[in-house]
């Protein structure tokens, strides 16, 4: 089964929303119950201001249902999230 690579840029609802608690939320809140779908690990870049945005790289299998739109809704329940976009998709060598 092939692996996907999706890259989510998420951004905080304002610059006093602690990033690191945000990447353990956003790790918790990923769909239950799919051994393949996980985060690989995170980027943080800036924007403007001292605001960032943080990337998170998540591995998913290539037939997860839905694609990535259940990533996208679990991710923009977290608290602190302002908006969730997918900037990338691509499938994984191998």
């Amino acid at each position: 089964m092939s692996k996907l690579l999706a890259v989510v840029k998420i951004l905080p609802e304002d610059d006093s929303v602690s990033l690191e608690k945000l990447k353990d939320d956003l790790k918790a809140a990923l769909p239950k119950g799919e051994k393949d779908l996980y985060v690989h690990k995170y980027q943080e870049e800036e924007i403007a201001f001292g605001l960032k945005a943080l990337k998170v790289f998540v591995i998913m299998p290539g037939d997860y249902p839905g694609g990535t739109q259940p990533v996208e809704d679990a991710f923009a329940t977290v608290k602190g999230v302002g908006q969730v976009d997918v900037e990338i998709v691509q499938t994984l060598p191998g």
